[in-house]
């Protein structure tokens, strides 16, 4: 896995992302076990409960692909008002979402970190996933 490559495909996927209430834009890069790679961005809504996170995007354009078996998802964000080397880390909802699809001891989430690439296995950042 390119770690640096999932970060700059994460970052063209924020490009389009549509954030015009929280100015925060993230964009999402999900890496299949065959080696494609879906981008996603985040999509506002004034209302704000339908908004939907760069990551969930992510997988649902993959899913609906039929794509099944996932290895790794770069995310990053970005707002004028914020640290811009600060990692941004999927929400709660992303990482349960997340967990449902792929093997938390082996699936990975990169971020940035202070211009490096760090990853974490989804595990570390959701320990003790809700399984139903």
């Amino acid at each position: 896995m390119d770690k640096e490559l999932l970060i700059s495909e994460a970052k063209k996927a924020r490009e389009n992302a549509y954030a015009p209430y929280s100015g925060f834009t993230v964009g999402a890069a999900l890496l299949t076990k065959d080696g494609k790679i879906y981008r996603g961005c985040n999509i506002e809504s004034s209302v704000f409960s339908p908004s939907l996170c760069a990551e969930r995007v992510a997988l649902a354009k993959a899913i609906s692909e039929g794509e099944k078996e996932f290895e790794a998802i770069a995310i990053v964000g970005a707002n004028a008002n914020e640290d811009p080397t600060a990692p941004c880390f999927p929400c709660g909802v992303c990482r349960q979402v997340l967990s449902e699809h792929v093997d938390g001891s082996a699936f990975r989430v990169v971020v940035e970190e202070e211009g490096k690439a760090i990853s974490y296995t989804l595990a570390e950042l959701l320990p003790k996933a809700f399984v139903f």
